[in-house]
């Protein structure tokens, strides 16, 4: 009986469990600063240290056309205090033999951003439509170059898709892999490339400098930034689209009160005005999934994208 008791003492005398998160928490960013996904973490991450009154330090890890960070966070201790953006190259990558990982490899926050592809020109380009841009890659097959992002990643798939979509060799245009949209925007201004498939918002700050033209976009809708870029359907009658995401994550196995912190921390993120402002100020677009939703959302991602890379003879 005193055994018993003491043992309830000591229990009632035991803290409380600490509440999540008590530290610092490292949010990694699998690709380059000044990108697309480097500024939709970083908000978030400002924003998230104010819902948890913790750090939230965001540390781009980039190498192996986003292999090297996607890594990083599924590797990571599984105790809430590493988190990342994993980005729609999740369930391509593997399909190219880049890496065994794949978005089953994670544990889902939430689905937070996806932004359709755009065509982009130097603004000094000598092409002035999409259609002219692609009658120039088929008289020339490998004149020209692309890049802004890895090999087989989304952006690549972007391109290759549309000109296999219109009947074009997709190595008519060799595809130079870059650590993201912004350092491949940076080599076709210095004019290493000639075309950079990549979100309009991605590509703004150089297209509201006057160095950068968009041509087109992916998507059935002008970009609300831009409302003058033609859709794909109004310049070549095609149904081609296709959009990047993003989507907040942790190594697979936290505990799920973490978790649960996590996703009602980033719901009230997204719902802010803060998120919603900073977003259309940018042009980047915004799609809420529960972490359910959000695997679903990965999983359907994969299936379509792995077909669409082996359509284009991309898939391994």
């Amino acid at each position: 009986m005193r055994t018993l008791i003491a043992a309830l003492l000591s229990l009632a005398a035991a803290p409380a469990y600490a509440q999540y998160p008590q530290r610092p928490v490292q949010l990694i960013v699998p690709w380059g600063a000044g990108g697309g996904t480097d500024a939709t973490a970083r908000i978030i991450g400002t924003l998230l240290e104010k819902e948890l009154k913790q750090p939230f330090n965001v540390v781009n890890r980039t190498g192996g056309s986003g292999v090297v960070g996607h890594d990083a966070i599924a590797k990571s201790a599984p105790d809430g205090y590493t988190i990342g953006m994993i980005t729609v190259e999740i369930t391509m990558m593997h399909h190219v033999g880049l890496t065994p990982l794949t978005y089953k490899d994670y544990t889902p926050i939430g689905l937070v951003n996806a932004d359709p592809a755009g065509v982009n020109v130097r603004v000094d380009s000598p092409y002035k439509s999409v259609k002219e841009l692609l009658a120039a890659i088929k008289a020339n097959p490998g004149k020209m170059k692309a890049s802004g992002t890895g090999q087989g990643g989304i952006w690549h798939l972007a391109i290759a898709g549309l000109l296999k979509d219109q009947g074009i060799d997709p190595n008519a245009l060799p595809w130079v892999p870059s650590n993201g949209a912004a350092p491949g925007l940076q080599d076709m201004v210095a004019g290493g490339v000639e075309v950079v498939p990549c979100s309009i918002p991605e590509a703004r700050s150089m297209i509201d400098a006057g160095k950068v033209r968009a041509l087109a976009i992916m998507d059935a809708n002008p970009p609300a930034l831009y409302p003058n870029v033609p859709t794909l359907k109004k310049e070549l009658g095609t149904n081609w689209q296709i959009a990047a995401w993003r989507v907040i994550a942790a190594p697979k196995g936290i505990p799920a009160e973490a978790q649960k912190t996590l996703v009602s921390a980033l719901k009230r993120v997204y719902d802010s005005k803060e998120y919603k402002d900073f977003m259309a100020s940018r042009g980047f677009g915004v799609v809420w999934a529960d972490p359910a939703g959000t695997a679903k959302f990965m999983a359907d991602s994969d299936t379509n994208l792995g077909a669409a890379l082996k359509a284009v003879g991309l898939a391994k």
